[in-house]
């Protein structure tokens, strides 16, 4: 067993009072994680503090803890808690202090995974830029300089944690701490220094005395007493690489990241509960939703490249803080069924049983009369009815039974039971419950038209073309590169030729002008975001400007040496002229860097009223780099609020000075290749569920309400391609729609809205349960018998049909939540259709 015990402390406060701290001693053994002398199974889920506000923290952790978890774990980001070298930034949304505080108040553990390098598609993996900008640095190997920083963040935070007494052993949340982050996968390409590295990076966490255990994800060869942890869509098959380490999941992928110009992706909740159920079943110990609540990447810390705002993930809890159904209320389920096995789970070993063709089943003995069983069906398209211990039990196909007693199914993974909130996934999508707050008037709007090259005194000149990178050093997404040709030599007096040109960029998007005219656009790809952008221009005698704005949209954040990995342009070819190509790549360039709406600081409430804007009663649409502002008044209630950008190009928006993140909604996502009804059976991965096909990845940025202020707020926006503002409008939530379908037949659920007793109820039970602070307002269907459709499209009454509204309605209206029996009893009816199998459908308004 490993880790350190320490006893309870007595911590004094002032010299009037004292209170007793309890401490916690955490190890572990090849079972699970030891807390205070007791194995745990433990469900854990990820929620990065600074994709949300402080002030929705303990809602977020709220619903995380109601959802069944036990652990919530974060990175933490060293470029932005240390953006200059030596000093420090821990306030407002990086407040980790106040975080893992939040998250100790509510009963929670914590999981601190300070690397320091995250990848979390955070721009530059969390690496802080003026890191790169050391002489002799190397990232990520056996480089001193690397190193020497690399310890000073580590001891930082550690110190940090303990100087406010946060680890368990000093009375806090915090029993797990993670050093580097997935570099299993990326080791080889760093030969001996990886080796050597990874031993250098634990020998250096284990000093730092943090009385907590230490682990490494995806790090096969982690020196003892690190712990390796298993990342990915399926962990079933994973083993530690030591007898005596437990076997843990740090990330579960719930869903997959939202990048331009790609459809939205997701992950159905069966295939996610298989893989959970699969885990534990297999010896599994400590699991991680990744992400349980994905949040925003705001202003510009989305990483690449072409990364987009939303880290929405299809996560348990969406962007906007409410809860994802149904997969937020059938993974509580699992959980719930998991913690009634943990006894057996922890203190036994499992024996497999062969129950045919990829069939099995898992049986931990507590004793010779007590046991716990799962029951696996890992064909992707047959079901199966198998027999386990006399009994006969029917698999759906790719699922799990869970049987906490060896006898009872409490849980099914591929049977869902819990509700589906209407359109929650896109959240704001137009219905009755929605509230649009329009901008429409262009006479509220004023503008500042940006020049095109070269606009202040601090521009430089250089031969050649620059890596972008190295000469922006992150401080903008904007470098203009500008040169001239001369065209008296090559084309007569008076006289126009057309001629080709071909740029090629390292990425990640450029606007080419020649004379000051646009003549073209081109980007990359999150999967490449290299790009060759050719263009039929009209050159005339004398001299030629040719400005190209390059645009970078997030840093690399992942793969080998992704530190060095380069952008902007690095070719600029004229053809046409002569027989030959005139190469303009080392010719003489001058550079500015940045936008000079940047420079003038135009996104600032302190130059909402300056005279640098113009108003007027045309306002200029559909202009490449134009900045917008207008003044608007917040939307009622206190439901999330949404920025509908629909009718922009690309660009970045600020509320009241602070960015709500990068927009692009004139990139499209490929017009084919979508199922909303993605079939879960079958191994998953990140290319297989998507929705959203031939649509911009976003056109909804989430505004928090804390940015908004009584009165009168700014809005400012920086349009770089070309769009509408009058199209723009405020949405807000003023309600939802919940709907269930439970049959007579289905399994019961071992919790629901008001619990029942024990897992061997017979009766099934519906439940529905608005978000907080909402009540039921009225039910639109409920029908028991053969309802027809679907939950979240259509439901319509079937041919057995018996209208239990009004019962219902008695039930739940005035309720945060209610749960219904299903059965004629309950439900004050006669039997509609004796003989059939019945089912309960209903659908609710909830409303604030």
């Amino acid at each position: 067993m490993f880790g350190i015990l320490i006893s309870a402390i007595l911590l004094f406060e002032g010299n009037f009072c004292c209170r007793t701290v309890v401490s916690t001693s955490v190890t572990y053994d090849s079972k699970a994680l030891v807390i205070d002398g007791k194995r745990r199974i433990l469900q854990s889920g990820s929620v990065h503090y600074p994709r949300t506000t402080p002030e929705v923290w303990p809602e977020i952790i709220r619903k995380a803890k109601e959802g069944g978890l036990d652990v919530i774990e974060t990175y933490v980001f060293w470029n932005y808690h240390e953006p200059v070298r030596g000093e420090y930034y821990f306030g407002g949304r990086f407040d980790l202090v106040r975080f893992v505080k939040e998250v100790h108040e509510a009963g929670l553990f914590v999981h601190l995974r300070i690397g320091p390098y995250a990848c979390a598609e955070w721009n530059y993996g969390g690496f802080p830029v003026w890191l790169h900008f050391i002489p002799g640095i190397q990232f990520r190997t056996t480089n001193s300089l690397f190193k020497k920083e690399m310890e000073r963040f580590l001891a930082k935070i550690v110190n940090l944690m303990k100087d406010e007494n946060l680890f368990a052993s000093q009375g806090g949340p915090i029993i797990l701490a993670q050093v580097e982050n997935e570099y299993g996968n990326v080791e080889g390409a760093y030969g001996v220094g990886g080796v050597l590295y990874v031993n250098w990076a634990a020998e250096t966490a284990v000093s730092l005395n943090t009385t907590v255990p230490w682990v490494m994800c995806a790090q096969a060869d982690a020196p003892d007493p690190i712990i390796n942890t298993c990342n990915g869509f399926y962990c079933d098959r994973f083993a530690p690489n030591s007898p005596f380490k437990p076997k843990m999941w740090t990330e579960n992928y719930v869903g997959w990241f939202l990048a331009f110009g790609y459809a939205v992706p997701f992950r159905p909740v069966e295939d996610l509960a298989f893989a959970v159920a699969r885990f534990f079943e297999t010896g599994g110990t400590f699991q991680n939703y990744y992400m349980y609540f994905g949040g925003t990447n705001f202003g510009r810390t989305a990483g690449g490249p072409l990364i987009a705002t939303s880290y929405d993930y299809d996560a348990p809890i969406n962007e906007y803080g409410l809860i994802n159904q149904p997969k937020w209320g059938h993974l509580r389920d699992l959980h719930i069924a998991i913690k009634k096995c943990e006894e057996h789970l922890v203190n036994a070993n499992s024996t497999q049983i062969s129950l045919g063709d990829n069939l099995e089943a898992h049986v931990y003995y507590k004793s010779s009369k007590e046991c716990a069983a799962f029951l696996a069906n890992y064909d992707s398209s047959s079901d199966a009815t198998v027999t386990f211990r006399g009994k006969s039990y029917f698999l759906p196909p790719w699922s799990v039974s869970i049987l906490p007693d060896c006898v009872n199914v409490i849980f099914n993974t591929a049977k869902v039971t819990s509700q589906v909130t209407v359109d929650d996934n896109s959240a704001f999508t137009r219905s009755i419950t929605m509230r649009d707050y329009s901008l429409s008037s262009s006479s509220s709007w004023s503008w500042y038209k940006e020049k095109v090259g070269v606009w202040g005194n601090n521009s430089f000149d250089a031969s050649g073309l620059l890596e972008q990178i190295n000469t922006t050093r992150d401080t903008s997404d904007f470098l203009w590169y500008t040169t001239s040709i001369n065209m008296d030599e090559k084309i007569g007096q008076n006289e126009t030729k057309e001629v080709g040109l071909f740029v090629g960029s390292l990425g990640h998007a450029a606007l080419i002008f020649v004379n000051k005219r646009l003549v073209g656009f081109g980007y990359g790809i999150h999967d490449d975001a290299s790009f060759m952008l050719t263009a039929k221009v009209n050159l005339r005698t004398g001299s030629n400007t040719i400005d190209v704005l390059s645009m970078m949209i997030g840093l690399q954040n992942y793969g080998p040496w992704f530190d060095v990995q380069g952008a902007g342009l690095y070719s600029v070819i004229l053809t046409g002229l002569t027989d030959s190509k005139e190469d303009l790549s080392s010719a003489q360039w001058t550079y500015q860097v940045g936008v000079e709406g940047e420079f003038l600081g135009l996104e600032k409430e302190s130059l909402a009223n300056s005279s640098i804007w113009t108003q007027g009663s045309v306002l200029p649409i559909n202009h490449t780099l134009t900045w917008y502002k207008t003044a608007f008044f917040a939307p009622e209630g206190k439901g999330p609020v949404s920025l509908n950008l629909s009718g922009m190009g690309k660009g970045e928006a600020w509320v009241n000075g602070q960015s709500i993140g990068r927009y692009w909604s004139s990139y499209l996502s490929p017009s084919s290749g979508c199922s909303e009804d993605c079939d879960y059976r079958g191994t998953y991965d990140a290319s297989k569920c998507f929705k959203n096909c031939g649509q911009p990845a976003q056109t909804l940025y989430l505004v928090p309400r804390s940015w908004l202020k009584p009165g009168e707020n700014l809005l400012v926006i920086h349009e770089e391609l070309g769009g509408d503002p009058t199209t723009i409008s405020f949405v807000t939530r003023k309600g939802q729609r919940i709907c269930n379908h439970v049959s007579d037949s289905d399994l019961p659920p071992v919790d629901t809205w008001e619990p029942i007793v024990g897992f061997g109820s017979t009766t099934p039970q519906l439940g529905l349960k608005c978000e907080t602070g909402w009540r039921i307002a009225s039910v639109l269907f409920a029908s028991f018998g053969t309802p027809r459709g679907n939950c979240g499209a259509s439901f319509y009454p079937g041919i057995c049909h018996a209208n239990v509204s009004s019962t219902i309605e008695q039930m739940c209206v005035g309720k945060q939540g209610c749960s219904i029996p299903v059965s004629t009893a309950a439900l004050g009816v006669g039997d509609p259709c004796p003989n059939v199998r019945k089912s309960l459908a209903v659908e609710i308004l909830c409303q604030n």
